[in-house]
């Protein structure tokens, strides 16, 4: 059977597994049997990356079969500082599991989107999980809290999903919420308009947040930044979804 790496988002965790990306997701997200239920995100990993500070080999060495021929389901290499000694060339597709554990693949983009002028929000999924207005389109966010710190703080890399605001994007006081699912709404509207271009450019929204949010609410995509590298995964747009992948948008929307 054919090895793999998983770089895992919920937790952060590298990974080796004897199945493949669907298989993997259903178990990660479910267990065998169904008992628990929770979205997993994760990155497949080229098997052949090698970093002095994973036990890559001893991992694949543990990584066997059962008696029976039952594949290996997971060996944890690491849950701690992942992602910076990760490189981007070894980093495959994305996958987004749903909480009854159907998995979709997204491929990385050539470059990242066009910026716009709204406000954004944006679910950081690792290292941190924080939940964050701002008034900076995606590469000033990274470049913000990791390569170009405005505060005292950064983070050697990150990995973060932009969610939509619908029309509070662009009037936060007055734009109707719609059918915006967010429970927060109210201290939302409050962050967003805290929001000042050149002075007040991100706002806490909630410090730890949940890592569970609707598929449905991802706007352009996901986002991966190692260092002075930053990536993109874009999202398939709903219709692509319902008419190409009908199984998982359904189990998405449960």
């Amino acid at each position: 059977m054919a090895m793999h790496l998983y770089f895992s988002l919920i937790p952060e965790a590298l990974i080796a597994s004897m199945l493949e990306p669907e298989q993997f997701g259903q178990y990660y997200a479910t267990g065998h049997k169904f008992k628990s239920k929770g979205q997993a995100l994760f990155f497949e990993i080229d098997p052949s990356f090698r970093h002095e500070y994973f036990d890559i080999d001893g991992a694949f060495a543990r990584c066997l079969a059962k008696a029976d021929g039952t594949p290996k389901n997971s060996v944890y290499i690491s849950m701690y500082r992942v992602m910076e000694h990760l490189s981007m060339a070894a980093i495959g597709k994305l996958y987004l599991t749903t909480a009854m554990g159907a998995t979709l693949g997204l491929k990385r983009a050539g470059g990242l989107p066009q910026p716009d002028q709204e406000r954004h929000m944006f679910q950081d999924l690792a290292p941190i999980n924080s939940l964050v207005v701002s008034v900076l389109e995606p590469a000033k966010y990274y470049a913000d809290v990791t390569t170009q710190p405005s505060k005292f703080f950064s983070f050697p890399g990150m990995c973060f999903v932009e969610l939509g605001l619908g029309p509070l994007a662009r009037d936060p006081e007055n734009g109707q919420e719609g059918d915006l699912p967010y429970t927060f709404l109210l201290h939302l509207r409050e962050a967003l308009l805290e929001l000042q271009p050149g002075s007040k450019q991100n706002k806490l929204v909630h410090r730890v947040h949940s890592l569970q949010f609707p598929y449905r609410m991802v706007k352009e995509g996901f986002y991966l930044g190692i260092g002075e590298q930053l990536v993109h995964y874009p999202m398939l747009s709903h219709e692509v979804l319902r008419k190409e992948h009908s199984n998982w948008w359904r189990s998405a929307n449960l």
